[in-house]
């Protein structure tokens, strides 16, 4: 199987943002986030790779993200970071979603 290259990308953008958080605004809970949605999204792109089927991780990490950092994005109107992180984990979850309904049906 290969890899899903579009997910560990993802997963690199959340991390990156965790850090550049940290750097910038000096936030550990942003570094916190970023780290664990990043590992956690690294993860289910790794499992995703192994068995399509298995896209759960993906699905709920980037789900989550979408809505936290759409709350975000709501409050503050601001584009960086929030509404990048929001675009970008709602253009996973269609990825994923679309992903889901091209497969065969199985009884």
């Amino acid at each position: 199987m290969a890899l899903d290259w579009i997910g560990l990308s993802y997963s690199v953008l959340v991390t990156a943002g965790g850090i550049v958080g940290y750097v910038k605004a000096g936030s550990a809970a942003s570094l916190a986030a970023g780290l664990l949605f990043g590992l956690l999204a690294a993860v289910g792109a790794y499992l995703a790779s192994q068995d399509p089927k298995n896209v759960w991780l993906s699905l709920g990490t980037s789900g989550c993200l979408a809505v936290v950092m759409g709350l975000r994005f709501l409050s503050s109107w601001k584009f960086m970071p929030a509404g990048l992180m929001t675009l970008a984990s709602g253009l996973m979850m269609a990825k994923i979603i679309t992903g889901m309904l091209k497969r065969p049906h199985q009884s």
